[in-house]
């Protein structure tokens, strides 16, 4: 071989052995992002008849005055109010409260049906294989 490509092939190998190395050290010493999110609970208010811009307005600025609302985090869909509170602080029924004191709105605070509070939410069959190999895998990088 030439010897103009003996060198090229070397600082090639040369740059992909450095890359491997970093991506290595960085997978070694990366700690994984840790959020608050186990505080973080979603609560929902129906109101009796449908919301207008203007009244999703309001009540989103009403929303946020109560303390412990990801202010972010609400979401107004026809006659629904879904929003996310840290339940270290505050829970629904404080919010809902503190809300119709603000002003006379015709809603009432959605409760889970007692047959629905004990089920799981989570989507994926924690017993298939694939979950386990990506728990193993997820577990080993962190």
């Amino acid at each position: 071989m030439n010897k103009t490509v003996k060198k090229l092939l070397y600082v090639i190998s040369g740059i992909v052995v450095l890359f491997i190395a970093i991506l290595l050290f960085h997978i070694i010493t990366a700690k994984p992002a840790e959020y608050e999110n186990p505080n973080l609970q979603v609560s929902r208010i129906d109101f009796k008849s449908n919301i207008d811009s203007a009244q999703a307005k309001q009540i989103c600025a009403d929303l946020r005055t109560i303390k412990g609302l990801t202010s972010d985090s609400i979401i107004v869909k026809r006659n629904v109010v879904v929003y996310f509170h840290n339940n270290k602080i505050t829970n629904s029924e404080i919010v809902f409260n503190e809300l119709m004191t603000k002003r006379p709105y015709d809603a009432e605070r959605f409760l889970l049906p007692a047959n629905m509070k004990n089920k799981e939410v989570c989507p994926i069959d924690q017993n298939s294989f694939s979950y386990k190999a990506l728990k193993t895998i997820n577990q080993f990088f962190n």
